[in-house]
């Protein structure tokens, strides 16, 4: 299989987020991605999105959230991209310290990191890409 590029913008809103299933769903189906791997992608780019649509775009129907997934046999890169100020991953608090334990929000990044082979921010923070490995 040669490379496959699939993209889907989105209104920063939660109901736009709702797609995130049916789009993975369709990658899965046509790229014959396995469980895990389509499992690890829904979760990623579920946190991914609702990060672009709060904080990123601040709820701002106004601006979007893209998503561009690139799949090969080998991997699955995607890529997320809000129209956000950005930020500085290395200022987020660590959501294993004792004092963050027990709050509501910030297990995302450490989320992305954890499930991902691999994952930065780009463009001051403004556009995440992470990569799955297929087996």
């Amino acid at each position: 299989m040669s490379r496959q590029i699939f993209r889907l913008n989105l209104k920063s809103t939660y109901e736009e987020s709702e797609k995130i299933p049916d789009f993975v769903d369709d990658l899965q189906k046509k790229c014959k991605l396995d469980d895990e791997i389509s499992g690890n992608l829904m979760l990623l780019l579920s946190e991914a999105v609702t990060n672009a649509i709060e904080h990123g775009n601040e709820l701002n129907p106004n601006k979007t959230a893209e998503i561009v997934v690139e799949i090969s046999d080998s991997e699955v890169v995607a890529m997320v991209k809000d129209e956000g100020a950005g930020f500085q991953p290395s200022e987020q608090d660590n959501p294993l310290a004792e004092e963050n334990l027990l709050k509501d929000g910030g297990r995302g990044v450490f989320l992305l990191k954890e499930l991902s082979d691999e994952m930065e921010y780009q463009e001051n923070g403004t556009r995440l890409r992470f990569l799955l490995k297929r087996h």
